[in-house]
C-alpha cells in the first residue's frame, strides 16, 4: 500500500483512484462498507481511502482528552489488510481547514489527487466549518468529472455503528460489543516499552505499552490475544493483560501490560498488537503481594478458559 500526505505533489501513479472518504477510526463495520463500495463502483481504478492526520478534532481541540480508537500506524495496517491500494493520508492544517467547500473538491478531489471516484457516509461534512454537504459533494463532482457514491450509515440492532459507540461500549467495559461493531477485536498498538519490571518479580513478567492519544478503555484486567509483529518471536498468543494505573504501586501513569502465557523471549523494542477479548475485573488495590499474586494466577485461568474457547 503507498501512503501519500501531500496533494499538491501527486505521482501520475497514484491519480486515477476510487477512493472511500473519512476518518476511519477504528476501520469499524461502517467503514468497512464504505471501502467495499468504492472497491464495486469501479473495479478497474485502484482503490483508496482518503483521511486525515491529525485527526480535524484532535486539530481543533489539541488538548481534549484522548479519543482514538487507534494511532495512525495501526489504522493503515488494517487498511491494507482490506485491500486498500493507496492511502491519501492528508496533513490536516490551517490551510486545508480553511478551504471552502467548492475549493476542497476542486484543489484536492480534482485537481491535486486526481480522483475518479469518491464514497462518502450520508452525514459527510466538509470544507470551512464543515460547510459542505453530500448533496453539494454531487453537484462539485458533476462539475469537476469526479462520481460521487453516498453510503448509507450501517445501523447494528437498531443502534447506528460509529466510533462514538465503540468507544463507550470500550468504556462500559464491554469489549465483545465494541468488537461487534468493528467487525474485529479492538486493538492496542505500538513498541513495547521499559517499565519497572515488578512482574518479573512477582513471576508474571509483562510486555509493557503506552496508551498515550488513544481513547482509554475500562481499567482493569483482559484476556487478551496479542500478535507480535515483528523480531524473533513473531506469531499469534494468548495472555492476560492489565490496563490502568497500577493502584498497588501509588501514582501511575496509565498504560497496558501484558503477560504472555507460555512465552519466554526478549520483546523490548517490538511492535505488538493487543486484542481486547473479555474484561476480567476492574483494578484494585490488594492488601499485598500474595493476594495480589493470588488473584493474578486466578485471572490467567480464567483468561486461558475465555481464549481457549474462541
Amino acid at each position: 500500500m503507498r501512503i501519500i500526505r501531500d496533494y499538491h505533489f501527486v505521482e501520475p501513479q497514484d491519480r486515477g483512484a476510487t477512493v472511500a472518504v473519512g476518518n476511519f477510526d477504528g476501520v469499524h463495520q461502517g467503514h468497512q462498507s464504505v471501502i467495499d463500495m468504492a472497491r464495486a463502483a469501479r473495479p478497474d481504478a485502484p482503490l483508496g481511502v482518503l483521511t486525515f492526520e491529525p485527526h480535524p478534532r484532535q486539530f481543533f481541540a489539541p488538548h481534549a482528552p484522548s479519543f482514538r480508537l487507534m494511532s495512525r500506524e495501526a489504522r493503515a495496517s488494517r487498511l491494507e489488510k482490506l485491500g486498500v491500494e493507496k492511502l491519501y493520508e492528508l496533513n490536516f492544517n490551517a490551510a486545508l481547514s480553511g478551504l471552502s467547500p467548492h475549493d476542497f473538491a476542486k484543489i484536492v478531489i480534482a485537481d491535486g489527487l486526481g480522483l475518479q471516484h469518491v464514497i462518502v457516509g450520508a452525514d459527510f461534512c466538509f470544507g470551512k466549518d464543515r460547510a459542505g454537504t453530500v448533496q453539494d459533494l454531487q453537484q462539485f463532482g458533476a462539475e469537476m468529472g469526479f462520481g460521487v457514491t453516498i453510503a448509507p450509515l450501517i445501523a447494528q440492532s437498531e443502534k447506528t455503528i460509529s466510533s462514538t459507540a465503540i468507544r463507550q461500549a470500550l468504556s462500559d467495559a464491554r469489549p465483545a460489543d465494541a468488537a461487534a461493531m468493528l467487525g474485529h477485536w479492538h486493538r492496542i498498538e505500538g513498541p513495547v516499552i521499559g517499565g519497572e519490571q515488578r512482574g518479573r518479580e512477582l513471576g508474571y513478567p509483562t510486555a509493557n505499552m503506552s496508551i498515550d492519544g488513544l481513547h482509554p478503555p475500562a481499567f482493569g484486567v483482559y484476556a487478551v490475544l496479542v500478535d507480535v509483529l515483528d523480531g524473533p518471536h513473531t506469531g499469534q498468543y494468548h495472555g492476560v493483560a492489565s490496563m490502568g494505573v497500577r493502584p498497588m504501586f501509588g501514582e501511575n501513569k496509565p498504560n497496558l501490560e501484558t503477560f504472555i502465557f507460555d512465552f519466554t523471549g526478549d520483546l523490548y523494542g517490538t511492535q505488538l498488537s493487543v486484542g481486547l477479548v473479555a474484561h476480567l475485573r476492574g483494578e484494585e488495590k490488594f492488601d499485598g503481594l500474595d493476594a495480589l499474586i493470588t488473584q493474578m494466577d486466578a485471572d490467567s485461568l480464567q483468561a486461558r478458559s475465555i481464549l481457549a474457547a474462541l
